[in-house]
């Protein structure tokens, strides 16, 4: 595909060359030469004038339409994310039903919170594939790592001027952008609100509309909380598969408010409830590691070995002490310690 797109406006001259023929013949040097640079900017124009065409050869904003992108989603989730059933469950909704509303009210905003390995990059990730191709790749997915771009506590004001423009700049050249703001537990509180602005109820600020981007937040904040919460229920004998995200949203939301380690601490983000979902991943058991081992597996060309599926599971440390329930890396070392045995 790359070939081709690199080739396209060779093979567009060389039609335009074999539209004129032998006539061509007739016409002297200079007016052969306008008449060329004429046709090929009909071309062109003609080329981009038909929108499905044009994203064939190079990416548009908004490459997939919004049920497809969600179909595509739902299946990918399916495949590959074990034990969060309410992170399917929510996330194929809200983004199925966002990308299919031509008049949202407001940006969406996705707010992922658990322990690390429990899947939070990874649906960040199929997210933006779902809708482009690129995905984290995407000219319009935009991803920012805390401890990367936002390192120092005294540039903050500095930052947040970045920030502001950079979201401004690139929702101006495609209002279907995606923003990942990785480590929120690591940014310097008060700087994500210097975005607020375009994730409020405006319909445009000086004259952009931010309506129809995504803003998703990771972060492992929250995560102590999701947990009390599901030891809680199995303790007492409920299925996992029970938990609601009414059990868990608005402790989440609270729990990290209030964390002064917390990029959201005392955010107006969240006191003006522009986060639209809080999303609660649940630690992963034993059973859910060994699943990821087998995809792993599955993934590198190599038949599923139950004894060495097994053996990788056995090696990952869980807590609590008593009842070894959860990974405390969930499947975040998975695919290292399975090197070892291949």
């Amino acid at each position: 595909m790359r070939l081709l797109r690199r080739r396209a406006p060779v093979w567009g001259l060389l039609f335009v060359l074999c539209q004129l023929g032998p006539a061509a013949q007739a016409v002297e040097p200079i007016s052969l030469g306008l008449a060329l640079a004429g046709a090929a900017a009909s071309a062109l124009t003609g080329f981009i004038s038909y929108p499905r065409l044009y994203c064939y050869f190079t990416e548009c904003c908004l490459q997939r339409p919004g049920a497809r992108a969600g179909a595509v989603l739902e299946q990918e989730l399916d495949r590959k994310l074990f034990g969060q059933h309410l992170v399917k469950k929510v996330v194929v909704k809200a983004v199925t039903g966002f990308l299919n509303n031509t008049n949202p009210k407001k940006p969406l905003t996705l707010s992922l919170h658990g322990w690390t390995g429990t899947g939070k990059n990874f649906v960040s990730k199929i997210i933006a594939e779902s809708i482009y191709e690129g995905g984290l790749n995407s000219r319009y997915v935009h991803h920012f790592v805390s401890t990367l771009h936002f390192p120092h506590r005294q540039n903050i004001t500095q930052y947040k001027d970045q920030l502001q423009m950079w979201v401004r700049g690139n929702v101006s050249a495609c209002a279907r952008s995606i923003f990942i703001f990785d480590e929120m537990d690591k940014m310097h509180a008060g700087l994500i609100d210097s975005i607020k602005p375009f994730l409020d109820y405006y319909e445009q600020l000086d004259g952009v509309s931010y309506r129809k981007a995504i803003f998703i937040f990771l972060s492992n904040a929250g995560a102590e909380k999701i947990t009390e919460v599901a030891l809680d229920f199995w303790r007492s004998g409920k299925r996992r598969e029970d938990l609601g995200l009414r059990d868990l949203e608005s402790s989440v939301s609270v729990s990290v408010f209030n964390n002064k380690n917390s990029g959201f601490w005392h955010s107006s983000l969240i006191d003006r409830n522009l986060i639209d979902y809080f999303i609660p991943f649940l630690p992963l058991e034993y059973r859910h590691v060994k699943m990821c081992v087998r995809v792993e597996l599955e993934s590198r060309g190599y038949e599923v070995d139950e004894e060495i599926v097994t053996q990788v599971a056995d090696e990952m440390t869980y807590f609590p002490k008593e009842e070894r329930i959860y990974s405390d890396k969930g499947c975040k070392t998975v695919y290292t310690k399975l090197d070892f045995y291949l």
